[in-house]
């Protein structure tokens, strides 16, 4: 009887274990997962950042050129586009060098031009803005944009210590390819684009010496001058009254008559002459003011009167 029981006993271990083994079989294949593409979160979406772009190292050095031989020198050394690109760091003409008068070169002066301005290559704030013409009155330099990317730089003259050049947001309003000069009929004024019409404060094409100059005007090499007459918008007007500003002329910058030219400072940091943070701020306010004048806009400005125009 003993025996019999022991019997079942591994008979229906048997049959348990048979059954248990059958219903599990299928459990037993492990599946390769297929990896599900993820979910993306509106609150945290994936965004793809555009590779940075450095900006190249560009080194200076400072030369006296104590003699007029070592000026001479310096004309044979460089190519004819290599000592523009010297000549406008410097914000001097060729015949304007002279000696003990120390010039700032950079070490390699083949390089892309554009690669040497002190305006950055975009404004993100100008990108509503057609076409805009920056004049840094600190460096003594301008910058012409469209739609915030720059287009050109080159030096200029501004006012000097006694007739300094206004800042402010002007714009483009009458030009002449001729202009006799208000304060001496000798001065004749190439490719003049005026942008304050009572002060009668324009851009044109000048003698360049190296440092503020002008009586308020701002000075322009004679292709930059021109550059600038064939670019940039005049104002449109409807009887006496301005319809339409011109291109906008945005004027900033403070220069320290007292001290040594600034890009002479690039020969410690290459970035010495770069739009400080204040100026920056000074160019948002007009960007701010331009966008607030319904005269900037096809839209607006053709049924807007306002605008008295001045006698020019």
């Amino acid at each position: 009887m003993i025996r019999l029981n022991a019997l079942r006993r591994i008979s229906l271990l048997f049959i348990c274990s048979a059954f248990f083994y059958a219903c599990n079989s299928n459990t037993q294949v492990v599946e390769p997962t297929v990896p599900q593409p993820e979910k993306l979160s509106m609150r945290n979406p994936v965004i793809k950042k555009e590779p940075k772009i450095y900006r190249k190292e560009i080194s200076y050095t400072i030369d006296s050129l104590k003699t007029r031989k070592q000026i001479d020198s310096l004309f044979n050394a460089y190519s004819e586009e290599q000592l523009q690109t010297i000549l406008a760091l410097n914000r001097i003409e060729k015949n304007r060098l002279r000696p003990e008068r120390p010039i700032v070169i950079p070490d390699c002066a083949s390089e892309d031009f554009k690669a040497y301005s002190p305006f950055p290559e975009t404004i993100n704030s100008l990108q509503c803005i057609p076409k805009t013409v920056l004049i840094s009155q600190r460096v003594q330099a301008f910058g012409l944009y469209e739609n915030g990317e720059l287009v050109k730089w080159g030096p200029v003259s501004t006012g000097k210590n006694s007739t300094r050049t206004p800042n402010g947001l002007n714009y483009g309003n009458y030009k002449a390819k001729r202009k006799v000069s208000t304060v001496d009929d000798s001065w004749i004024l190439p490719y003049y684009f005026n942008f304050m019409n009572f002060e009668g404060v324009g851009v044109h094409q000048y003698a360049l010496p190296g440092y503020p100059a002008s009586h308020g005007c701002v000075r322009l090499y004679m292709d930059d001058a021109k550059y600038i007459f064939e670019w940039a918008d005049m104002w449109n007007v409807e009887g006496s009254k301005i319809a339409r500003n011109g291109t906008p002329f945005m004027v900033f910058g403070e220069y320290d008559y007292s001290s040594d030219k600034p890009w002479i400072n690039l020969s410690q940091n290459m970035k010495a002459n770069d739009l400080t943070q204040d100026e920056i701020n000074t160019l948002e306010n007009y960007i701010q003011e331009y966008h607030e004048d319904p005269k900037n806009f096809h839209n607006i400005a053709s049924k807007n009167k306002e605008g008295e125009l001045a006698k020019a």
